[in-house]
């Protein structure tokens, strides 16, 4: 493993672990960080999504045992976000655009990380042409910005269920965990066409995200709640997206 690497592997593993507890797989934060490292963001994306994927996998099968998954709030996204995912892997992005929609991106899940604090409790049931009828048009829209990005697309929308009142904070985090499985995978999908997996970069990464990842998403999901987690990781995403957008300014 190149010794460049191993001052990467505890972020990593601290990335996974933070964003698992509250169910995602770390992309956004793992796009950062290696292109802050120097980087190229089109050698970078197949990888990220594999890391993504590692991570997320396991976090929904630990939300998924504790009871918290709700199939209706997935589907009416994902019908519409996985070709759209596709369709947004296949454009090629300028790094200086690149940067700008993900530090934007990560702004905005920094201050949803820390705002959101407080246990919500999710409103009565929507009838399913309301659900249908926002989730539909909301999961294109998503799934094409993850794709663009090279992201699974949860960080858009866990805090939208949230303030929706859709579902609390673990059924949120379950369902925008399998959002971002499927859509991860129909990204791939497309970088791989244009990218390359670089395995003595993915091999010991991957090792940090499966050590991370599993850790975060038993304390998230059944243990104690991740809230003093979310304000860590949304102070960090804010530093690492105000350099983002520094650099694009």
């Amino acid at each position: 493993m190149p010794s460049d690497l191993l001052w990467l592997l505890p972020l990593f593993l601290l990335a996974a672990m933070l964003y698992a507890s509250v169910g995602h797989g770390g992309a956004s934060a793992y796009l950062a960080i290696l292109v802050l490292a120097g980087f190229a963001r089109p050698d970078i994306a197949p990888t990220v999504l594999i890391l993504n994927l590692l991570v997320t996998v396991t976090g929904f099968t630990n939300y998924y045992r504790a009871g918290h998954f709700t199939p209706r709030l997935l589907w009416p996204f994902i019908l519409t976000s996985i070709p759209a995912a596709y369709l947004g892997g296949m454009i090629p992005l300028s790094q200086p655009v690149f940067s700008g929609i993900l530090g934007g991106a990560l702004f905005i899940t920094g201050l949803r990380f820390i705002l959101f604090t407080k246990p919500i409790r999710p409103r009565p049931p929507m009838e399913p042409r309301w659900i249908y009828g926002i989730g539909l048009p909301v999961g294109l829209i998503l799934g094409f910005l993850a794709g663009l990005i090279g992201i699974g697309g949860g960080v858009f929308l866990s805090p939208l269920l949230l303030l929706l009142g859709w579902a609390d904070a673990k059924q949120t985090a379950a369902v925008s965990a399998a959002f971002i499985i499927v859509n991860s995978l129909s990204g791939l999908a497309a970088h791989a066409v244009h990218g390359t997996i670089h395995p003595g970069l993915a091999v010991p990464l991957g090792v940090a995200v499966l050590i991370g990842g599993p850790i975060g998403s038993w304390w998230g999901a059944r243990k104690v709640p991740p809230a003093v987690l979310q304000q860590v990781l949304g102070v960090v995403l804010l530093s690492a997206s105000l350099k983002l957008l520094h650099d694009v300014f």
